[in-house]
């Protein structure tokens, strides 16, 4: 056992938060191992990615600091099988690494990394986002209480608590079927054309290392509060958030024949609904931020990841990765449309909107794509 594990052993193990830290380098997991521990939270170690599988099957952490460049399998890798099984599939991972280029964090993305942190690592960082995580482990805890608690009590009460994460629409489609909601989230499951809208809050990184631990999650709440409802607004289906990234597709789990047009004018609304909060936030803090959307359309598979108990409704295929990558590409407060997702929207839309076109080159693309490019000035 390290030094580490033996340090959390006089701690009563129910009441701390406990953190996996799996990387080869002892001094890079003891120094994280330390950062934590002085934050009253337990840390275990695993120096490598087979190690750390072992370890949370017969113990799952609260949480993983999952090193990237690791001999054997890397932290991709890792990240994609934890996230693929139902035990583990809720388990927040944290991505730690010393790439920081666009591609690498797609990667982390597509792998099903719930954040990301930077080597090197500094402390008010890590200690934020772990708490940040933790937080939300802790409400979803709660949530899925409530959830339980709301089977057996009024059909109103099951709605508002399946609207809290999913469109509108699709929590009255559950609460019409005559099957229990597992079975009808199941039955979901296939493949179908979507539009995938990821929607990414710029300069967060740098308004984090400036702004007080304790303003953190207030502030990405504020965030995602207004995206989703932009996302609600136009019946888009909220799918996952991941750092400071939202997954929103249209034309599921219902037909929605102006999808393209619905995650446009998504975009748009999201960057618009934001701008007084990023407003406030550059005068309260001195640094500006903004929205970058990457938009795309195509086949995916549409189905379920989780537990019987906690189901978490998700899109899975290419049209997904480049919208993805495009909001990578994407300056702040500007939309990037696929080519795809561009042939649907409506012709009338480029004399509304300033729309030009260009060509960029995107990973796993062998030629450039040619993607529409709309810049919305926030209001």
């Amino acid at each position: 056992m390290s030094d580490l594990a033996s340090g959390r052993a006089g701690q009563e193990a129910q009441a701390a938060f406990c953190v996996l830290i799996v990387d080869d380098d002892p001094d890079m997991a003891g120094l994280l191992g330390r950062m934590l521990m002085q934050q009253g939270m337990q840390a275990q170690v695993a120096a490598n990615g087979p190690a750390a599988l072992e370890m949370i099957a017969a113990s799952p952490p609260d949480l993983v600091l999952l090193d990237v460049q690791m001999p054997g399998p890397d932290g991709f890798e890792i990240c994609r099988r934890l996230k693929s099984q139902e035990a583990t599939a809720l388990l927040p991972v944290v991505l730690v690494t010393a790439l920081e280029d666009h591609d690498s964090r797609v990667r982390g993305i597509e792998a099903g990394a719930d954040d990301f942190l930077s080597k090197p690592v500094r402390r008010e960082e890590l200690i934020a986002r772990v708490k940040t995580l933790r937080r939300l482990h802790e409400t979803r805890k709660e949530l899925e209480g409530r959830r339980l608690a709301a089977e057996v009590q009024r059909k109103e009460e099951i709605r508002k608590a399946f609207a809290r994460y999913i469109s509108p629409r699709l929590a009255e489609r559950v609460l019409r079927e005559s099957r229990g909601s597992e079975e009808v989230f199941r039955n979901l499951s296939t493949r179908t054309a979507v539009v995938a809208l990821f929607a990414d809050l710029r300069g967060f990184t740098r308004l984090s290392e400036t702004v007080p631990v304790s303003s953190i999650v207030p502030m990405l709440n504020e965030f995602f509060t207004e995206l989703t409802a932009a996302a609600h607004d136009n019946e888009g289906t909220v799918f996952s958030m991941a750092g400071d990234s939202l997954l929103v597709g249209f034309n599921v789990p219902v037909p929605q024949a102006d999808a393209a047009s619905r995650a446009v004018s998504t975009g748009r609304a999201m960057i618009q609904r934001f701008a007084p909060v990023a407003a406030r936030w550059q005068a309260e803090h001195g640094l500006s931020t903004g929205i970058g959307v990457g938009v795309e359309a195509g086949e995916v598979v549409v189905g379920n990841v989780g537990a019987p108990s906690f189901m978490s409704y998700t899109i899975i295929g290419d049209p997904v990765n480049v919208a993805a990558r495009l909001m990578q590409r994407a300056e702040p407060n500007e939309i990037l449309i696929g080519p795809r997702a561009s042939l649907s929207l409506p012709a009338m839309l480029g004399g509304a909107m300033p729309l030009d076109r260009r060509s960029v080159k995107l990973k796993g693309k062998s030629e450039p794509v040619e993607v529409v490019t709309l810049r919305v000035a926030p209001v």
